[in-house]
């Protein structure tokens, strides 16, 4: 008889921002923004769901083509006793793939949400019941100490779907540094980068013909209005798209159709025709970019694999 695998949950109580001053110290920057991380409520997730299954958002299906294909390469490469740790909570195709083809004997999610965190946990615990998970609440830009019971196993960190491109370069570098604290000389590092392509390609996956980007990021109003008892107008601004070259990014704003007034939190917000709110950016990079970037951070290069349209990689890489 197979024995059950154990479920502990540890909480690191991390810090979370204040959604009304963060909210309203993004409205009164010039030029104003407002934080990705709020586009992410119920129906946001739901929005992002269906984006991912476009036909013009090549990025979950290549990634997942690659997965396919090189998940055995990567399982030979990485050996037994080991402790998966992945970077933000999901209950994906992506992370059971990973979860049967490497077969570790500790799995540690890592998210700032306790309530979501320990759905996803409790749900993979359910279907790989002889699996150790150890749920770990705390902010993944930080450091945060490993399960104990994990002392002794090779440390595996996991973060796929470009989420990478969400940050700036520089805090990108900043956090591959921190998985690098983590995961040790030696460990590994699994992630999905998109790349550099042609900019239609780009600019389509981010304006789909059926509009669920635009009424993805246009969401985040509305979920503004719900939890801080906002009263922006959602019809008076439009979602613009854009790949900024210089940058190496998209760019996602929020463009308002007229002059509006909006109250959030008690703040009166002044917009002017035709002034954009910054909602996203999403870097693109080169395999030679991202890998200096990796190598500043302090890990080498294992192996990368691309489809055969260059447009996404899939890098193992190995802390040195």
């Amino acid at each position: 008889m197979t024995n059950k695998g154990e479920y502990v949950f540890f909480d690191y109580k991390p810090q979370q921002a204040n959604m009304a001053s963060e909210v309203l110290k993004g409205l009164g920057s010039e030029p104003k923004f407002i934080s990705p991380k709020y586009f992410y409520d119920q129906r946001g997730s739901e929005l992002f769901e269906r984006i991912t299954e476009l036909d013009e958002y090549y990025v979950t299906r290549t990634e997942m083509a690659l997965f396919d294909d090189h998940l055995p390469d990567i399982a030979r490469s990485l050996g037994r006793e080991l402790c998966l740790i992945e970077y933000g909570s999901g209950s994906s195709m992506k992370i059971r793939k990973l979860l049967e083809t490497i077969s570790p004997k500790a799995y540690v999610p890592v998210d700032i949400s306790g309530d979501h965190l320990q759905e996803n946990a409790r749900a993979l615990h359910r279907d790989f019941p002889q699996l150790n998970v150890y749920p770990v609440c705390a902010d993944i830009t930080q450091h945060f100490a490993l399960p104990p019971v994990t002392v002794g196993l090779s440390k595996v960190g996991f973060f796929p779907g470009s989420s990478i491109g969400n940050f700036e370069p520089r805090l990108a570098q900043k956090f591959l540094s921190t998985v690098r604290e983590t995961t040790g000389v030696g460990g590994a590092l699994i992630i999905g980068v998109d790349r550099k392509k042609p900019v239609e390609v780009l600019e389509d996956a981010y304006n789909d013909a059926e509009g669920v980007t635009a009424a993805f990021n246009l969401n985040v109003l509305r979920h503004i209005n719900q939890a801080l008892g906002a009263d922006f107008d959602v019809r008076g601004f439009t979602h613009v798209a854009r790949y900024n070259e210089d940058e190496g990014c998209i760019q996602m704003f929020l463009q308002s159709k007229r002059d509006q007034t909006v109250h959030v939190a008690g703040e009166t917000i002044r917009i002017a025709n035709g002034e954009i709110l910054h909602t996203e950016n999403s870097y693109k990079y080169d395999p030679d970019e991202f890998l200096n970037l990796a190598s500043n951070a302090g890990f080498s290069q294992t192996a990368v694999w691309s489809d055969a349209r260059d447009w996404f990689s899939l890098y193992l890489l190995q802390g040195c």
